[in-house]
């Protein structure tokens, strides 16, 4: 696996393009729109690339008939060398990759379970991911019977962009508040100046953007983010973007938020929690 240079990311594009699900994190990277890494078994002409975001979202893309790019693969996978500090999720396309992969880890590939769901444990972890799709119908017929919102609902600024805590935030998806505010956009429900609850463009392209939610953990449970996620689905529909949702199968949160704000499921696929 060799790093690529990033003036050679505009080679990974015709591979992108390929990728017939949700892959916005891995064209932010490639696009440079955030500060990404990219692996590849060849410099020049890569025919196979992992794409890695910052958040911790990795994208593995291309030819799977590489014994030495694959034997460095199983090595990064399993973090034999310590390279990764924390945890990541990739996908894989095409689907050959799920086979190759569980050809690559035997028994260190594991299905998701209750006991498997332990940050601790030092296999590769198969999850479900989810892509949706936005049905404006569904949506409008949600906005008829959505309540009043007992809070000031604000778009996202620099100092917002910095303030909401969690582990979904937008500090997490965009390199600086600068770029966000530049390129990005974000509503806030707010009280005496602190942010509750947020939906942001992880994100953005020029007919897409992704949704990222985050409440406060005080706050949660209240039906707050349907509000933020309400306000940022109008500014998509008034700027002629489509709303782009995908999430794990097993966060029933945001799985059921997505249903109520009229977004439908269409595909899952294998998501691997990385140790």
């Amino acid at each position: 696996m060799f790093l690529l240079d990033k003036e050679l990311y505009k080679k990974v594009k015709v591979l992108l393009e390929k990728v017939k699900f949700n892959s916005l994190f891995a064209q932010a990277v490639v696009e440079k729109q955030v500060s990404g890494i990219i692996y590849a078994d060849q410099p020049e002409n890569p025919e196979t690339v992992y794409v890695v975001h910052p958040y911790g979202m990795s994208l593995l893309i291309g030819s799977t008939g590489n014994p030495d790019f694959n034997k460095s693969l199983r090595d990064y996978l399993l973090n034999t060398h310590k390279i990764r500090s924390k945890t990541e999720w990739l996908q894989a396309y095409p689907n050959a990759w799920n086979e190759k992969l569980a050809d690559l880890l035997g028994e260190k590939l594991v299905k998701y379970n209750q006991e498997s769901d332990n940050n601790t444990i030092e296999a590769v972890v198969e999850n479900t991911r989810v892509n949706f799709k936005f049905n404006t119908n569904k949506y409008l017929d949600f906005k008829k019977k959505q309540g009043k919102c007992d809070f000031d609902i604000v778009p996202v600024d620099r100092q917002l962009f910095s303030k909401m805590q969690g582990s979904v935030v937008p500090m997490f998806f965009w390199d600086n508040a600068d770029d966000f505010c530049r390129h990005g956009a974000g509503f806030c429900l707010v009280t005496g100046g602190q942010p509750v609850s947020m939906a942001y463009s992880a994100y953005i392209t020029r007919d897409q953007l992704e949704l990222g939610i985050e409440t406060s953990e005080k706050q949660r449970g209240k039906g707050l983010a349907l509000h933020a996620c309400s306000a940022l689905i109008d500014y998509c529909l008034a700027n002629h973007y489509e709303p782009v949702w995908s999430c794990r199968l097993e966060n029933a949160g945001s799985y059921k938020l997505a249903q109520r704000l009229g977004f439908e499921p269409v595909l899952t696929l294998p998501y691997y929690r990385l140790p």
